[in-house]
Formats: structure tokens, C-alpha cells, sequence
């Protein structure tokens, strides 16, 4: 499944996992690549140590590359990630245009590492809507 530029890179997402732990981090690392394989970016999950939920690896990538990148380049990048992406992150990599993803290790899977304690998540936030249909609408409609 995997060709040798695509075992190096992962091993290194792996690596900055390893890093984000190691300073006392949850164990999350990410990385860019060009279509040639050469790395344009990487992080760390820094959540605790910067004091920021949305401090994930993906999340900061997803975020320097719709800064940084035109349109095309991005498109033409991969992300390696460690772990599949959360829905923040993934929500993020889609609005900032990169080509595409390959994680090291599924959801499933790293659901299957935690603990019962950490399995449970976090809590369900409720949401009620719509509303005000004619109201909300004025300030969107025609942006898209």
C-alpha cells in the first residue's frame, strides 16, 4: 500500500508524534510534502502546552498552507499525518485546498489504544436551528 517516499514521510509524522509527547503534549505530529516528496512544512500537537484546544498538527498545516501556498501548489501537496485527522482538522484540510492525506494510523485504531477512561470523549453540545431564516440570510446571500 505504501511506496518508499510515502513509509519515510509517515515515519517522520510518527517521529513528531513521538516529539509532542515527549514535551508533554498529546502524541500528534504532521508534515506537508511537495509532489516530489520534499517536506514544506511540519508540527507538533501543542494543545497543552499552548494552552489552545485547536493547537493540533493538521490544523496549524491546514492553516500555513491556505497563508502560504497559491491554490495550485497546494493542491499538489499531501498531508502526513501520524493519526487520521479530527473533524476539525479535516475541515480545515478540505477549505485549504490541499491535494490530499495519508495517515499512519486510523481512528479505529487509535480509539482501540486509549483507555476505558479516555474512550468516553467529550461531551455531546447540543444545537438547535435554524432559525431566522430572513434575517440570516441578508448578510450571505450572494457572497457564494
Amino acid at each position: 500500500m505504501t511506496d518508499e517516499m510515502t513509509t519515510r514521510l509517515l515515519r517522520r509524522a510518527v517521529e513528531l508524534a513521538a516529539e509532542a509527547r515527549a514535551s508533554g503534549n498529546p502524541p500528534f505530529g504532521s508534515l506537508l510534502a511537495g509532489p516530489d516528496g520534499s517536506v514544506l512544512a511540519e508540527d507538533r500537537n501543542s494543545s497543552l502546552s499552548d494552552g489552545d484546544i485547536t493547537a493540533h498538527p493538521e490544523l496549524k498545516l491546514a492553516r500555513w498552507a491556505a497563508r502560504e501556498l497559491d491554490p495550485a501548489t497546494a493542491a499538489a501537496t499531501t498531508m502526513y499525518t501520524s493519526c487520521q485527522p479530527c473533524g476539525m482538522c479535516a475541515g480545515a484540510i478540505e477549505r485549504s485546498g490541499l491535494g490530499r492525506v495519508v495517515y499512519a494510523l486510523s481512528t479505529d485504531q487509535l480509539t482501540g489504544l486509549k483507555s476505558p477512561a479516555a474512550k468516553t470523549g467529550f461531551p455531546h453540545v447540543p444545537q438547535d436551528g435554524p432559525a431566522l431564516y430572513d434575517e440570516a440570510r441578508v448578510p450571505v446571500e450572494g457572497y457564494y
